[in-house]
């Protein structure tokens, strides 16, 4: 047998034998087959990796938004929508075809800026989410698939984590002229309980962004720089 027959062998065994393993179901009802494409052989474990963390990004967004929508009725009313549920499918609604939308050329700082101030009268939670959505797209160089030659920073991911360090810190102290939080994020019950998921939810999302730089940063061996965000002039650290 040639080199060549060698190689066709060795590639369409390869399918069979990413599908022989036994599937993982989740508790969302989602599951661990992936179908195979010709491309995942221009992957690395890394870059495979990098898109499941991306998804988790993504997912943990999604979670973030509904449910500041659902604890503030009244931004996704700002916005026109019906419901915090169509509100949220709108926010994401352009990541199918993220390069070619408009959305990923918003300035993700401006947005977040915009969402702590007192004097801002539109939809909080659109500009907060929209600018966590586009930031971290950034630090991913607004891809949604990583290939062998695919160039990710490492110090883009660390200040992602900074930067929503921050944005967590704001919408659990930001308060009005009234005296009322900007945005209401922990919700109590009537049995005296604080609902504390969106804070769990930051938490989550931070640690996924610094696993990737640490990732990347193996990867890449370039160093982190290490800093913070400037809360007195609200300087987010660049992506």
């Amino acid at each position: 047998m040639t080199c060549a027959s060698r190689l066709l062998v060795c590639l369409l065994a390869l399918p069979l034998i990413a599908c022989s393993g036994q599937a993982i179901q989740r508790k969302d009802g989602s599951s661990s087959v992936r179908s195979f494409s010709i491309r995942d052989l221009a992957k690395s474990d890394v870059d495979s990796v990098v898109e499941i963390h991306q998804q988790e990004v993504i997912a943990t967004l999604k979670t973030l938004t509904a449910k500041l929508y659902r604890r503030n009725p009244g931004e996704w009313k700002k916005s026109g929508y019906a419901s915090a549920e169509a509100a949220t499918a709108a926010l994401f609604k352009a990541l199918p075809y993220w390069q070619m939308s408009s959305q990923k050329t918003l300035g993700w700082a401006d947005l977040l800026t915009e969402a702590g101030q007192q004097a801002y009268t539109g939809d909080r939670v659109k500009a907060m989410m929209n600018g966590l959505l586009i930031m971290n797209m950034a630090a991913f160089n607004h891809q949604t698939e990583f290939y062998l030659l695919s160039e990710l920073d490492a110090q883009k991911f660390y200040n992602a984590a900074r930067n929503t360090e921050y944005v967590a810190w704001e919408l659990a102290t930001r308060r009005g002229q009234d005296g009322a939080l900007l945005l209401v994020a922990n919700a109590s019950s009537d049995t005296g309980m604080t609902d504390l998921s969106i804070e769990r939810e930051f938490g989550k999302l931070i640690g996924i962004q610094d696993t990737l730089a640490k990732v990347i940063e193996d990867k890449t061996n370039r160093a982190i720089r290490f800093g913070v965000v400037n809360a007195a002039g609200t300087l987010f650290l660049p992506i």
